[in-house]
């Protein structure tokens, strides 16, 4: 029987987390795994919004041309919608080099542009396949895999003396599917995603949907195809299930924001929708670092803000860089180095620490918009106020982390700028 082969690090899940991981590691000589359950290009749950300040960053990762070029318009101002009422205010600039406003591209594309990049870079991709379990510590891992995508061993094992998380926050590691079990809340939110064609939204507008027991989002990106995204809490959409028996949990969604926002039944008039609703859930913000695993996390991985912020994908790409940051990877030797417990325990730490200090606060200032949001009478007094000064509405994004990118992902950006 052949020897499994052997990579530096496996990383779990070809997300744009997983994905700009693999680059930047694949770049600076690591042998790379990248291990991918679904076949690319597909649909996924997302708002699909791409932060100004990430624009800059997927230059750096190589794939900066194909998203100027296939992304939707410059998203220059927000929109905050409730019942009938609605209002607008400017979206900040971004305060780094480059591009100075957000764009959206579906995952579609975004994803499959970044897993091309990283096979490129040289990465092994193993795609088609399920990650069954994972045995060994520390500088000696052995991942069995189920499926035959391209570089995939005929024993369906593989050894790595690191493994990295990026697999989707509903898409755990075998280790967490227990503990996924766990019985359902009332509050546990579900998230929802459909594409139209022939919307009127406006191109440049990021509507936001406040509405009781959810929050929701459009927003025009490729090739003009509008997203319709939200999430809503299972006690909400049961109700309104039992109201329609016999209706897919998409379409009572869909009637949900038709009903009670007349933005959204204004803009999907005349609308036409490209392919079934997806859905998926429960989702659980927070963070999850710390699992006593000793895998690096990122992206959805490590911890997952409320979608309401759109912060999903700049989160995923900006996690990569503090990872690969904190692994040193233009450092000489580092192979021997990471190849010992010890040395991978104390960059666990690093990482930790560090993950925490550039992220938790976008979770914390998500997780209030979020409940203002699904609450009817939090939002109900705030809704005056927010009418009365409209800018709190571009000051939020920017709190929510959208106009900046974390120093480590700035810092080798700036430095792959110069050098090009």
């Amino acid at each position: 029987m052949s020897a499994a082969p052997c990579f530096d690090v496996a990383i779990v899940g070809a997300g744009p987390a997983g994905a700009s991981a693999a680059i930047l590691l694949a770049r600076a000589g690591w042998s790379v795994a990248l291990i991918e359950r679904q076949r690319f290009p597909r649909r996924k749950v997302c708002g699909e919004c791409i932060a100004a300040s990430n624009l800059a960053l997927l230059e750096t990762l190589g794939v900066g041309a194909e998203v100027e070029r296939l992304a939707g318009a410059e998203l220059r101002r927000v929109a905050l919608l409730r019942g009938d009422a609605s209002i607008v205010a400017p979206l900040p600039a971004a305060e780094t080099t480059g591009p100075r406003y957000g764009r959206a591209l579906g995952r579609e594309q975004l994803d499959t542009l970044l897993v091309r990049q990283a096979a490129l870079a040289g990465a092994t991709l193993f795609q088609p396949c399920a990650l069954q379990s994972v045995e060994g510590a520390a500088g000696s891992f052995r991942l069995r895999l189920r499926g035959g995508g391209e570089g995939a061993a005929p024993s369906d094992v593989l050894e790595a003396a690191l493994v990295v998380a990026a697999h989707g926050s509903w898409e755990p590691l075998p280790s967490e599917r227990d503990a996924r079990r766990e019985r359902r809340r009332p509050s546990d939110l579900f998230a929802f995603k459909a594409n139209f064609r022939s919307t009127a939204i406006e191109p440049d507008l990021l509507p936001v949907l406040s509405f009781a027991g959810g929050y929701g989002g459009m927003v025009v990106a490729d090739a003009g195809l509008a997203t319709l995204a939200g999430c809503i809490r299972e006690d909400r959409l049961g109700r309104d299930r039992e109201a329609n028996p016999g209706e897919r949990a998409g379409d009572v969604f869909e009637a949900i924001l038709r009903r009670e926002f007349a933005g959204v039944a204004l803009a999907l008039r005349g609308a036409v929708r490209e392919g079934p609703w997806l859905a998926t859930g429960p989702i659980r913000p927070g963070v999850r670092l710390g699992q006593g695993d000793g895998f690096f996390r990122i992206g959805n991985a490590a911890g997952e803000a409320h979608p309401i912020v759109g912060e999903g994908i700049s989160m995923a790409i900006q996690s990569a860089f503090v990872l690969a940051d904190v692994l040193n990877v233009e450092r000489p030797g580092l192979i021997d180095a990471r190849s010992a417990a010890a040395a991978q325990a104390a960059s666990l730490r690093q990482y930790e620490r560090l993950w925490r200090r550039r992220f938790a606060r976008r979770l914390r200032i998500a997780a209030a918009f979020a409940h203002l949001a699904m609450r009817p009478a939090a939002s109900a007094a705030a809704w005056p106020l927010v009418r009365a000064w409209p800018g709190l509405l571009t000051q939020g994004a920017h709190w929510s982390g959208k106009t900046r990118a974390v120093p480590e992902a700035s810092r080798r950006s700036a430095s792959a700028a110069a050098c090009a």
